[in-house]
C-alpha cells in the first residue's frame, strides 16, 4: 500500500471561492484529488509524469537497440484519428491499447486492437470469463503509469497482462503509442507481440 501524504492549500478559481482545502497524493497515480469540504473531488493532471512515462518507454527500447525509432510529435496522437493523422496512415493501422479490470484490483488486461475494431462483449467474456469493465482514467495511470491518450503495451508494471487482437494480423506493420499522447513507434506484429510480452494473440472484437 502507498504511503498517503496531506497537505493543506488554497485554490482559487474563476467559479470557486478561494478556501482551504485538503490535498491528497498518491504517488503511483498521475492525479492530485482535492477533497472539499462537500466531498465533491477534482482532478489535476501532473504533466511531469507523462514525461516520465515516456521516457520510461524508451528506456526499454533502448535495451532493444530501438529508442530512435521512438517517434514524437508537435502534435496530439491521443485518438486513433489524430495518430493516423500525424503519421499520415490509416486509422485501422493505429494499434490501440485498452484497459480493463482483470480478476482483482490488483490486475489489469490490456487488450491492443487495430485502430478501427470495437470489443465485442461476448467474446470477451467468453475468453476471459468474466464481464468487460473498462478502466477509469485514474485507474488507468495507476494500474500502467501511463496516461490516457499514451497508454501502450510496454515497460508495464507487475500485474498488467498484455494481449494482442487478430484484428492486427492484416497489416504488415502497425503503430502503437509509446507512453506520452504524442508518440508512436512502427512496428511488425510479431515484434509488437514480443516487445510487449504478450501472453497470447485472441479475438475478443467484432
Amino acid at each position: 500500500m502507498h504511503k498517503v501524504e496531506i497537505f493543506r492549500f488554497t485554490v482559487v478559481s474563476s467559479n470557486m471561492v478561494s478556501k482551504k482545502q485538503s490535498l491528497r497524493f498518491i504517488p503511483s497515480s498521475i492525479s492530485l484529488i482535492l477533497l472539499s469540504e462537500n466531498n465533491r473531488s477534482a482532478r489535476i493532471t501532473i504533466e511531469k509524469n507523462k514525461i516520465m512515462s515516456i521516457e520510461k518507454v524508451k528506456a526499454y527500447f533502448a535495451t532493444l537497440g530501438r529508442e530512435k525509432e521512438v517517434m514524437e510529435f508537435p502534435v496530439s496522437s491521443a485518438t486513433v484519428e489524430l495518430a493516423a493523422q500525424a503519421l499520415s496512415v490509416e486509422p485501422a493501422r493505429i494499434a490501440k491499447t485498452l484497459s480493463f479490470q482483470g480478476e482483482d484490483e490488483n490486475h489489469c488486461i490490456l487488450i491492443v486492437t487495430a485502430g478501427d475494431a470495437k470489443i465485442d462483449n461476448s467474446k470477451f467474456r467468453h475468453f476471459f470469463k468474466m464481464k468487460a469493465r473498462m478502466l477509469s482514467p485514474e485507474k488507468v495511470a495507476e494500474s500502467t503509469g501511463h496516461a490516457i491518450g499514451g497508454v501502450c503495451p510496454f515497460a508495464n508494471p507487475e500485474g498488467v497482462r498484455t494481449y494482442l487482437d487478430i484484428s492486427l494480423q492484416r497489416f504488415d506493420t502497425v503503430f502503437p503509442a509509446c507512453g506520452s499522447s504524442n508518440s508512436a513507434i512502427e512496428l511488425h506484429c510479431d515484434e509488437l507481440f514480443r516487445y510487449a510480452l504478450a501472453i497470447q494473440w485472441i479475438d475478443v472484437c467484432k
